[in-house]
């Protein structure tokens, strides 16, 4: 049986179930793009669907948010994009059931330099999801803030793109450049890629700033952008230190409720479009 066949089958002989995979990106870094993949994933697996998050970022952040000690990291994203572990081998279960994560370590920081002269190296990561042993509602991608091969990677390998947006003034500038760069994308390597859909974050109410970013970008993208909105919150803020997703943390937190608002709403588009 081929490999493509074997993805599509179970150990009991079923059909397996194609999760959905995201990746989570933006070019620009500190929008909240760690904090989402974190606490959607969460948020998902919370409302019963099996979730994985693949740390892409060298700096490991995802890893250490969903409290994954460094020292068990042994076997990581590195070694599944170089070709040295499966997906089932490299994932790690969290304190949040239903969701797991392929940690990143600092091997990753290298990647690039490894990956340049791989065959089909934009495809490392898509090909090592299509293999996987286990039935997955979601896949999750943390992406770096950048442009590079591993941000190629996440890209290539997903079907669709969702992107936290900081409520500040260069909001529309970085949207405008990510957009182009999915162009890219669609265009040489993954026709199928789209944006799912674009969170607003670090939303502050008592600055007039985020209400006119809010409005330019709804403007320029229309229903594109969820309707939740991510706001500026310390406990959100605190969490990653302690191991935990906000939503473990403290549950009850502006900061998690919106992200269960954000999953609820991603779920609900799904079904309408389904529908449609």
């Amino acid at each position: 049986m081929a490999v493509a066949d074997a993805a599509e089958t179970s150990r009991a002989g079923g059909p397996r179930r194609q999760p959905r995979i995201i990746a989570i990106a933006n070019q620009k870094g500190g929008v909240g793009k760690t904090t989402t993949a974190i606490n959607l994933g969460t948020g998902l697996a919370a409302i019963g669907r099996r979730v994985l998050v693949v740390d892409l970022d060298p700096q490991g952040n995802a890893s250490t948010g969903l409290g994954i000690d460094r020292t068990n990291r042994g076997v990581s994203s590195y070694d599944v994009l170089m070709g040295g572990a499966t997906v089932a081998e490299a994932q790690v279960a969290t304190s949040v059931p239903g969701l797991s994560i392929i940690p990143s370590t600092v091997d990753l920081t290298g990647a690039e330099l490894e990956l340049i002269d791989m065959p089909r190296r934009a495809y490392r990561l898509r090909e090592a999801l299509a293999v996987r042993e286990e039935d997955l509602d979601y896949v999750l991608i943390d992406s770096p803030p950048s442009l590079n091969l591993l941000t190629v990677n996440a890209l290539v390998a997903a079907k669709s793109v969702v992107v936290p947006l900081q409520c500040e003034f260069f909001a529309l500038e970085g949207l405008s450049m990510l957009i182009k760069t999915i162009d890219r994308i669609r265009k040489g390597f993954n026709s199928e890629l789209e944006i799912l859909g674009v969170v607003l974050t670090m939303y502050d109410k008592r600055n007039n700033l985020s209400d006119q970013v809010a409005q330019d970008v709804r403007g320029f993208l229309g229903d594109k952008v969820y309707k939740t909105i991510i706001p500026r919150n310390v406990r959100v803020s605190e969490a990653p230190s302690h191991g935990k997703p906000a939503l473990l943390y403290d549950h009850k937190c502006a900061g998690s409720l919106a992200y269960m608002q954000l999953a609820s709403e991603m779920l609900r588009r799904e079904r309408l479009a389904a529908a449609a």
